[in-house]
């Protein structure tokens, strides 16, 4: 049967959303979506998202996340946005409005504000490497051997596990290199997003992100919420930091442990299609 699809992408990170508000829960299968998310033969995305009804009774409506390889994935910043774009146009929910939506990692609110941004309450960071997961005993900083050299890195829960690398250019060759390495690095027993984190002052970061399960993208948004909280943590960042990825900007606010953190971005349609 034809299944349609709205592609839509957040500051470059591009997604194809699909509608099962009216079908059972379903798992697509794997090399399906591998397919489809093919730029050259499918349809081309960073990750495949549902729209789904609510698991959560406290929660308006659910939705899946799977990368481009197939594999499932806990958590999407950018995805969220956009998520909260589509059901805004498509009436289900209204602006300026508090909406808790129920992800794959748990319950997050959002809220469609003007000009197609989206604010996103992505909870507390977790930096607890049970939560990661990450099989190292606890540190604000860890050192693992890659390579011939030691790499150093902060690592953080966003609903989704993220290794963050504080570097002086994230143009640097090395980083190209380190990235697909320690998203599969064995402390990271499910995988992680590495972030390579620029630092340009207190309020302001550069990132390059390497996905598990989808590779370099152009934007992450939980990427941009771990790198500023790792920074934070380490007393190298404001409150309110703007996140620069190759796609756009982020803004992202966290007033540190105890607290939510806010992400705030834009959220566009691309086209529809059916497949």
């Amino acid at each position: 049967m034809a299944s349609r699809f709205t592609k839509m992408h957040g500051i470059g990170n591009d997604f194809v959303i699909v509608d099962w508000r009216e079908d059972p829960p379903r798992v697509p299968n794997a090399a399906r979506v591998a397919a489809l998310a093919d730029r050259h033969t499918g349809i081309g995305f960073d990750q495949l998202i549902s729209i789904e009804s609510a698991r959560d009774p406290s929660c308006a409506f659910y939705y899946g996340i799977w990368n481009a390889d197939g594999s499932p994935s806990g958590q999407c910043g950018n995805g969220v946005r956009c998520v909260a774009a589509w059901l805004y146009r498509d009436g289900a929910i209204e602006r300026d409005t508090d909406v808790r939506l129920e992800s794959p990692s748990g319950p997050v609110t959002v809220r469609v504000l003007d000009e197609g941004r989206v604010v996103v309450d992505m909870g507390e960071p977790d930096f607890a490497p049970a939560a990661i997961p990450l099989d190292l005993p606890p540190h604000a900083v860890y050192t693992v051997h890659v390579d011939g050299e030691d790499v150093s890195f902060g690592a953080v829960s966003m609903g989704n596990p993220h290794g963050v690398l504080l570097v002086d250019d994230i143009a640097d060759p090395r980083v190209d290199r380190l990235g697909p390495v320690l998203t599969a690095h064995p402390v990271f027993p499910q995988g992680a997003n590495v972030g390579f984190a620029q630092r340009l002052g207190p309020d302001r970061i550069r990132l390059r992100v390497h996905e598990r399960g989808s590779g370099w993208t152009r934007a992450c948004g939980t990427g941009a919420c771990a790198a500023a909280a790792v920074a934070q943590s380490l007393g190298l960042a404001a409150p309110v930091v703007d996140v620069e990825l190759p796609g756009g900007t982020l803004t992202i606010e966290w007033h540190g442990p105890g607290h939510t953190l806010w992400m705030t971005g834009p959220a566009a349609f691309v086209f529809e299609g059916e497949v």
